[in-house]
């Protein structure tokens, strides 16, 4: 029941993030670069989840972020770039006792989501490099990478928390406690 949970959340959030990065986000840009919500949709998942789980939902997410309009660049990119998000940020914060089993603090999860807006981006613009991508010349990937951290980190402070409220709710009633049962006293018979 959990996992389906899971699945569903994740579905949601990405979707959302999605439509809400290609049809709202690009009227918001700063320089041409936009803030990157299923990079935080990512983040947050990998906070509350396993790195397994992150690492898949990134790869998946950023093949939806490739295919999506408008796609300007070599398809496989993004994917690479969230899977990369979803593995080290997933296993950074489950290695760290602060975080692992509980809901991280705000200042953690900005501190993961400004972490893997670096990451991502960086993965990003090296494999444009790599791949001779000509939209951002090299003498200004840093320059781009700054500026998506600031965004991304601004843009962090409602959508990390929200989504990781998403993956950490409980949907039901909460499971009840079994209690052991212990052996009852031996019961003493009185003979009359």
């Amino acid at each position: 029941m959990r996992d389906s949970s899971r699945l569903v959340a994740a579905l949601v959030a990405t979707v959302t993030a999605l439509l809400l990065q290609v049809t709202v986000m690009p009227h918001l840009a700063y320089d041409g670069v936009v803030a990157d919500l299923v990079l935080l949709v990512v983040v947050a998942a990998a906070l509350v989840t396993d790195a397994r789980f992150a690492t898949l939902l990134g790869f998946g997410a950023g093949l939806l972020l490739d295919l999506a309009p408008p796609g300007d660049h070599v398809a496989g990119r993004w994917a690479l770039a969230l899977m990369v998000v979803g593995y080290v940020v997933g296993r950074l914060a489950h290695d760290h006792p602060s975080v692992a089993d509980r809901r991280p603090a705000l200042p953690v999860m900005l501190a993961a989501a400004a972490g893997g807006s670096f990451v991502g981006s960086s993965v990003f613009a090296l494999t444009g490099v790599l791949l001779s991508d000509p939209s951002v010349p090299f003498a200004d990937q840093l320059g781009v990478v700054l500026t998506a951290l600031a965004l991304d980190a601004v843009v962090a402070l409602v959508v990390v928390p929200l989504t990781v409220w998403l993956f950490t709710r409980r949907s039901g009633p909460p499971p009840t406690q079994v209690t052991p049962r212990l052996p009852l006293p031996a019961r003493r018979t009185v003979v009359r």
